[in-house]
């Protein structure tokens, strides 16, 4: 008896002989994509491992793997045929790994790499068979480490909750930025506090839990939502009943490493709270899929059709040009030694004071080179601290997380209000923050700085960190290199706006100066030997 004619009721199923060919397609462009950029797929894997934020997408391949298994027997009922449609987000997943390769941005290259993984099934076992096992698909994207750009949101969220929520239980409170005063203490909102992982862990499991109770997409997309909503309003409730909780017992509880446990406690309970109440609305398991005992697959070719191959070579050429490209442009032309160049002696009307203490530093992380200098002007005194980045990668770039003003663990300075100082001649736009000395009268210095920064990408300034990353992928492209800088100046905020009108009329007098001393040091000419970093 020809193969093609048995049926599922005999034993086998129509498309036995297609799936072997189809996954050996799959394997193929699969094998590829973790080999070429495997380099990506480790990095993910070693964020998941040093931030408790995405230690769950540990558990994310196993388990999408095993639901994928679930379908088998669907899957078996299924024709596997390429489908030359999914080669457009396959490239567009390449030209995202490109581009963010080029940036140095983590989340958009893991996020190209997991999207050609999961674009791949498609393309090589077709749109019927990507169907069945679509929840499984897409849950492989809960494995990208995406979402801590939320957090000084939700640290905002959680401090104007608490905040508010102390005073309507009668409690007197004094807040400034993400740090509040109350009768029996100070507390501060930390990144711990803001419930990101809570929040990830929560989407996932929620997600999960959806998909194998319901089979309504309607119960599934309110499930999803409700899992969203719920930890973060949790976790507000959480920081309000720490900081009660501190504060009715004297400081007693709640105030040290105890109040992280309570409030993984105090997340599994709300998480079985929460299966608890959508199993009440769980529907039945979807009867098994069985195909027609009478169905045929008669003529089924015993060669890969032409458009197939075209469609697998085209798959593969497609996860390879990103690769190429970026190997071809990593290769930049050797840049001469770099020398940091600041304005020395005497700038416009202020005067370099060598030796003088410096009040604050900034953390960037692995810069090329950076430096400090003091000015004064009269009793006036403002620091400059220059970070600069040439040929950056992942570990050494200038818009990264980790590079900030100050740190929430800084035991000298507390962010507590930021804004933008636009300014005419020069036209350009600076970001402003606030900073309080936690120190108090204790400390020399003084008891508020004002801080102004600004970006300069090899000769462009801006002070958002997207446009920066924009402007560097831009000269990258062009093959102008990656040279950058980050601009910090500080002074003594003073009383009625002393400290803006200091910094406002250094900018306005000296930017000239700054800026071609930046290009001096891009194009090899500084005169400053670099500090280390």
């Amino acid at each position: 008896m020809n193969p093609a004619n048995h049926s599922p009721a005999q034993g086998g199923t129509p498309f036995g002989l297609a799936w072997p060919r189809a996954l050996l397609g799959l394997a193929a462009v699969l094998l590829l994509v973790l080999g070429l950029y495997h380099q990506t797929a480790w990095a993910m894997v070693q964020i998941w491992n040093r931030s408790e934020t995405f230690a769950h997408a540990f558990t994310v391949p196993p388990i999408a793997l095993w639901l994928i298994w679930r379908q088998r027997a669907a899957l078996a009922l299924v024709e596997p045929r390429p489908s030359p449609w999914f080669l457009l987000p396959l490239a567009a997943c390449g030209s995202l790994w490109l581009l963010g390769d080029l940036a140095a941005v983590n989340a958009a290259t893991q996020l190209a790499l997991v999207g050609m993984l999961v674009f791949a099934v498609p393309l090589c076992l077709g749109s019927a068979a990507a169907r069945v096992i679509a929840f499984p698909l897409a849950f492989f994207f809960f494995a990208v480490p995406i979402g801590e750009f939320l957090m000084p949101l939700f640290m905002d969220w959680t401090a104007d909750f608490t905040v508010s929520a102390l005073r309507l239980s009668g409690i007197p409170v004094y807040r400034e930025g993400l740090q509040f005063v109350i009768p029996s203490g100070n507390w501060s909102v930390v990144e711990a506090c803001s419930g990101i992982r809570y929040l990830m862990a929560s989407v996932m499991v929620g997600a999960l839990f959806a998909y194998l109770n319901y089979r309504s997409v309607k119960r599934r997309v309110i499930f999803v939502i409700f899992a969203i909503l719920l930890p973060v309003v949790a976790n507000w409730v959480r920081a309000y009943l720490t900081v009660l909780l501190g504060h009715v017992s004297g400081n007693k509880l709640a105030t040290g490493a105890d109040h992280l446990l309570y409030g993984w406690v105090f997340f599994g309970i709300i998480m079985l709270a929460m299966f608890m109440v959508g199993a009440r609305w769980a529907e039945p398991d979807a009867p098994a899929p069985e195909a027609n005992p009478g169905s045929s697959m008669p003529g089924l070719p015993r060669r890969l059709s032409a458009s197939a191959v075209v469609t697998l070579v085209s798959a593969l050429a497609l996860v390879l040009l990103p690769f190429t490209w970026s190997q071809r442009l990593s290769l930049q032309s050797p840049k001469p030694d770099l020398v940091l160049s600041l304005p020395a002696g005497k700038v416009g009307s202020w005067q370099v004071a060598p030796g003088s203490p410096v009040m604050l530093k900034p953390v960037f992380q692995a810069p090329a080179g950076q430096t400090d200098a003091v000015y004064r002007k009269g009793d006036r005194q403002l620091g400059l601290h220059l970070a600069y980045y040439r040929q950056q990668s992942y570990s050494s770039k200038l818009i990264s997380s980790v590079n900030t003003l100050v740190t929430s663990e800084d035991r000298r300075w507390s962010a507590v209000s930021q804004g933008a100082v636009v300014l005419q001649e020069p036209a350009i736009r600076l970001r402003r923050t606030e900073l309080r000395n936690v120190q108090g009268t204790d400390s020399p210095w003084p008891q508020r700085l004002d801080v102004w920064q600004v970006y300069w990408i090899n000769g462009q300034t801006t002070s958002s960190d997207s446009r920066a990353k924009l402007f560097g992928l831009w000269h990258r492209l062009m093959g102008q290199g990656d040279d950058a800088a980050a601009l910090t100046l500080y002074t003594d905020r003073g009383d009625n706006g002393s400290g803006e009108a200091a910094l406002r009329e250094f900018v306005q007098e000296n930017w000239a100066a700054l800026d071609a001393a930046l290009r001096k040091t891009r194009d090899g000419q500084g005169a400053v030997p670099a500090a280390s970093p």
